[in-house]
């Protein structure tokens, strides 16, 4: 994987997430999810290169998906919500120690979705070149 400058347009979205909060993000995933069969399954953004408490900012654009937040330990302890296009979710904190997230597949999506994961990389990994 090669590191590549923002686009004019993801620093416009990047400048106007920084203008609401105090971080200043340094790199963005972009994911495609075709349809409803396109899914993310179980997991914490808990990787090295994040730090010890992450910061994720998460846009949603494009077909509505539902988001599922349950509680490593405890995993009756569950919440799920709609992700709206346009909407922004950030999780920080120790959300990442102790949460973990999705989205599910579903049947009733025809329409594709695009995700923006603005993080901040503390310590770039061995395997990506600048």
């Amino acid at each position: 994987m090669n590191t590549m400058p923002f686009t004019p347009t993801l620093l416009q979205i990047k400048n106007k997430i920084e203008g609401n909060i105090t971080e200043k993000f340094n790199a963005v995933l972009l994911n495609l999810y075709r349809d409803g069969n396109d899914s993310m399954g179980w997991h914490s953004d808990d990787e090295k290169e994040l730090g010890e408490n992450p910061v994720i900012a998460s846009i949603s654009l494009g077909e509505e998906r539902m988001f599922h937040l349950r509680h490593k330990n405890n995993k009756l302890l569950k919440f799920k919500f709609l992700l709206q296009h346009g909407s922004l979710l950030l999780m920080k904190g120790k959300t990442q120690h102790f949460w973990q997230h999705q989205i599910p597949k579903s049947k009733k999506i025809n329409k594709s979705r695009i995700n923006l994961t603005f993080r901040i990389i503390k310590k770039l990994p061995k395997n990506i070149v600048e």
